[in-house]
């Protein structure tokens, strides 16, 4: 049986996320201009700065995009109030049993998010994404193994990055390096795509999707810094969700799809397996075992599609996803029965 969240929860979660949206709009600082590229509408933020034309990315249009363009005046008078009421809003979650973010975690985030990283298309994935599945799967989390972890990987789409023509502020480096982070040297000459915190073992990892036979070190352009390609990332970080970090009076982020989440720890655990990672293995297989019953019952047609759409990717994609399901019956019967 699920555990779930009560309403009250989940009003509330929804409730903080309605806020965090509304505040992203109201910081904006000059003129909201509309540029089409490649037969999408994207809005940025023009304003001046001296004799300068400054543009900053807002987002790609959406009803509800163009919904709080329309308001932003009054977006803007009412900042105060909202970060008050989001602040109340995380308190009640926490009443309620939401999972708390240790406060190292928690400010790094709310950091990275000013700078723009989650704005300029970073996605947070790993296990402090599928954390962030309570608040939107509405589902009660319990400690153990398969919620824990210390790193933080972001990851985004190489092209993405080089095409929205904006970047992070202030750099990454700097950001990272108020929090104790130093570049961990990499095999890939002066590349770096990994930081540890020098105070403990904390990591914070950049990845984007490999679409060669090699995985080596890309940069993305709107993060400024490297990043390890892998295989299958592609899959995973197609059309990204918000969620939110109940830290402070919440943090806006961006994760996978939780359909495609799960699928792709199928996938996943199979390479992780051949590669004698078995801890990790048998982690990933937890987390998908866990996601797939929700979604079976709740979004069983978001579960199909992207089973399928990882099935129909090739010969290579079918062996993993077999494979794990060999280890995993109980859920080769429930996707079976989709």
């Amino acid at each position: 049986m699920i555990d779930r969240h009560s309403t009250t929860a989940h009003a509330a979660y929804h409730d903080l996320m309605r806020s965090l949206l509304d505040e992203q709009i109201s910081n904006i600082r000059g003129t909201p201009t509309r540029v089409v590229r490649g037969g999408k509408s994207y809005w940025y933020d023009s304003f001046r700065i001296g004799s300068d034309v400054r543009k900053t990315y807002i987002g790609e249009e959406s009803p509800k995009l163009l919904e709080r363009l329309d308001h932003l005046k009054e977006l803007r008078q009412e900042t105060d109030e909202r970060r008050k009421h989001r602040s109340r809003l995380v308190r009640i979650l926490r009443a309620e049993g939401f999972q708390n973010v240790d406060a190292a975690t928690g400010s790094l985030m709310s950091a990275l998010g000013r700078a723009g990283v989650f704005r300029l298309g970073g996605t947070v994935v790993g296990t402090h994404a599928f954390r962030l599945y309570e608040g939107t799967l509405g589902v009660r989390y319990r400690f153990d193994d398969m919620a824990q972890t210390g790193d933080i990987d972001i990851a985004s789409f190489e092209q993405l990055s080089l095409a929205l023509e904006d970047i992070v502020n202030p750099p990454l480096p700097e950001v990272l390096n108020g929090f104790s982070f130093a570049p961990v040297p990499s095999l890939d000459g002066n590349k770096v795509w990994r930081w540890r915190q020098t105070r403990n073992d904390l990591m914070v990892e950049f990845l984007t999707p490999s679409f060669t036979e090699d995985e080596g070190v890309r940069p993305l352009a709107a993060l400024g810094v490297d990043a390890q390609s892998l295989h299958h990332l592609n899959y995973l970080i197609a059309d990204p969700i918000k969620a939110v970090v109940t830290y402070r009076s919440g943090v806006l982020v961006q994760i996978p799809r939780p359909e495609r989440f799960a699928i792709h720890k199928l996938i996943v655990a199979d390479r992780r397996w051949k590669s004698a990672n078995a801890l990790k293995s048998e982690k990933d297989r937890l987390q998908a075992k866990f996601l797939v019953k929700i979604l079976a019952e709740d979004r069983p047609d978001d579960l199909l599609e992207a089973y399928t759409d990882a099935r129909n990717a090739g010969p290579k994609w079918r062996a993993r996803l077999d494979a794990t399901l060999e280890r995993l019956p109980s859920v080769k019967i429930i996707l079976s029965s989709l």
